[in-house]
């Protein structure tokens, strides 16, 4: 690979309570050899997104020996990689997992499920890297007892993205066969690589937010703060109903710009490398501000 997956998400365990029901943690980071697949772009574009999710819930409920074993917490960007954060819920399922990793199984299953789902002609292989924790776990799979102990060591610091309850929503209401029929991905939406955005049908690269982009932010949205907090909150637990309440309620005699200012802010504390550029800009589309967008990007109306 060209690059190495970001940090886990998970934390180690300080201590292990005797008798607790068996937990652990990680991240398994997939890039896709098939030069028509791209997860990371795909991901990034709305009916890609659900169609990947479908792929890796596929072929980790194969690989972990049913659905009742494991939940996904948390699909994130982990350039060149797209990283994906499980529990494991009791020991058996992730010694499956394990197995299933280790021998080529789950590399298989993947392949079979993406090469369907995406309709590629060719063999639609993956690359794999799995940690937990800051042990990576490719190094000692001849040795099980060894990476359970990483794995139950290693527990998640957060509850599951509200993104992956969505998609997950979204999965059983089709199994119930009451979903509307997936619209074929464009030659226009998988094109967009995926370090960019679109916006306008121009193509912006995307990047971390600033404090300049906050300031312009804090300077332009006045009163409607509140509506781009809860555009941005549908993706960021931090920026639920109440903090933004909160917010409000403390910096209301700073005015407002010091709300929106505080707003982004605590946006960019709790979503760290993925407070984006693209997310912003979405959630200003969401509300309407598209002049304040234009502003941020700079683009000449």
């Amino acid at each position: 690979a060209n690059g190495r997956p970001g940090t886990s998400f998970c934390k180690m365990a300080d201590t292990t309570v005797d008798g607790g029901a068996w937990t652990g943690c990680g991240v398994l980071f997939l890039q896709s050899l098939c030069p028509d697949v791209d997860l990371l772009s795909l991901y990034k574009n709305q009916n890609g997104k659900f169609i990947v999710f479908k792929v890796i819930k596929l072929t980790l409920t194969d690989s972990a020996g049913g659905l009742g074993g494991y939940e996904i917490l948390k699909v994130h960007d982990a350039e060149p990689f797209l990283g994906v954060e499980v529990k494991f819920v009791n020991m058996a399922a992730c010694k499956q997992f394990l197995d299933s990793y280790s021998s080529g199984a789950l590399h298989q299953s993947f392949s079979q499920h993406a090469g369907r789902l995406f309709a590629v002609a060719q063999e639609c292989s993956v690359e794999t890297q799995l940690k937990a924790s800051t042990n990576i776990l490719d190094h000692c799979l001849d040795k099980l007892e060894v990476c359970l102990q990483h794995i139950h060591q290693s527990q998640p610091e957060r509850l599951r993205d509200e993104e992956i309850d969505q998609l997950e929503q979204q999965l059983q209401t089709q199994a119930l066969g009451s979903a509307p029929q997936q619209t074929p991905l464009t030659q226009e939406e998988s094109s967009v690589p995926s370090n960019c955005f679109k916006f306008q049908n121009k193509i912006i690269e995307d990047r971390m937010l600033t404090a300049v982009d906050i300031q312009s932010f804090s300077n332009g949205v006045g009163r409607q703060w509140r509506h781009v907090g809860r555009a941005l909150g549908k993706t960021c637990r931090a920026l639920k109903a109440p903090a933004i309440d909160n917010l409000a309620y403390e910096y209301e005699r700073e005015g407002l710009y010091e709300q929106a200012y505080q707003l982004l802010t605590r946006f960019v504390q709790a979503e760290g490398r993925a407070a984006k550029l693209s997310r912003l800009v979405r959630a200003l589309e969401d509300c309407k501000l598209t002049s304040l967008a234009e502003n941020l990007l700079e683009i000449q109306p």
